[in-house]
């Protein structure tokens, strides 16, 4: 019987969510608790990676704390952004944001409307050819979207901005969860150093994400929901789903 779930994200800020949902229907109680959180990179972190700024003329985000991050080192090493700038987002919401550091132009900024991927994005990338790209990256990148433009004759350089550290669980609290739903592989590794003895045993682990789930077989944990699927692309509609089936 599943009573307390805990999601290692925030909580949604609109009270009409999938969770408020399923927590009237099934009668069980979500706790939203990341287990990561972000530290940026200094200036002489950044530095060693022999980056100028000066010489881009583009730069990919693909979230709101890629943002953050490139304004906020751009501010720590003085680099004043130019006006013409462009800037490539792989969502509306992510190019939305940028309202906070700069005045929105649509020549300025491009995003993908539809599946919230780069590679959308790339008939606009072909029509400039001399488009100098960085791509604010976390420090654990993987190559593979790197890899995708270059297929297509895009080269983009990523830069290191920050870092997904673990987040201490408090030593006398506990951790009395029937599920736990992780969202990254970074969420599996706080788990395992928060908590290094902890069996699996009757705990359901929920998974987003295919290098998520592979974190945790590494660590000896099957996931008993992975997402994306063959039937679920969404991790709450595998929640739901796991709920419906195996509540009493």
């Amino acid at each position: 019987m599943i009573r307390k779930i805990l999601v290692s994200q925030p909580k949604p800020q609109s009270s009409h969510n999938p969770y408020a949902e399923m927590a009237s229907q099934f009668g069980v109680t979500f706790d939203f608790r990341p287990l990561t959180h972000i530290e940026g990179f200094d200036a002489k972190e950044f530095r060693q990676q022999r980056v100028y700024l000066e010489d881009y003329t583009a730069v990919l985000m693909n979230s709101r704390i890629a943002v953050d991050q490139f304004f906020r080192m751009c501010q720590e090493v003085r680099f004043q952004v130019p006006e013409k700038m462009h800037y490539y987002c792989n969502s509306d919401s992510v190019a939305n944001y940028l309202q906070k550091y700069i005045q929105y132009r649509k020549r300025r900024v491009f995003f993908a409307e539809h599946n919230g991927h780069f590679e959308e994005l790339l008939p606009i990338m072909n029509r400039r050819p001399n488009e100098k790209y960085m791509m604010v990256a976390s420090e654990t990148h993987t190559d593979e979207l790197i890899n995708l433009f270059a297929g297509h004759g895009i080269t983009i350089r990523p830069v290191k901005m920050y870092r997904t550290v673990s987040t201490p669980w408090p030593e006398k609290e506990s951790f009395d969860y029937d599920m736990v739903v992780l969202f990254s592989a970074a969420n599996a590794v706080s788990l395992r150093e928060n908590f290094p003895d902890l069996k699996q045993g009757d705990k359901v682990i929920a998974a987003l994400g295919n290098h998520t789930s592979a974190t945790l077989r590494e660590m000896g944990i099957t996931p008993d929901i992975q997402v994306p699927s063959p039937k679920f692309h969404s991790i709450t509609e595998a929640i739901q789903d796991y709920l419906e089936n195996h509540q009493e």
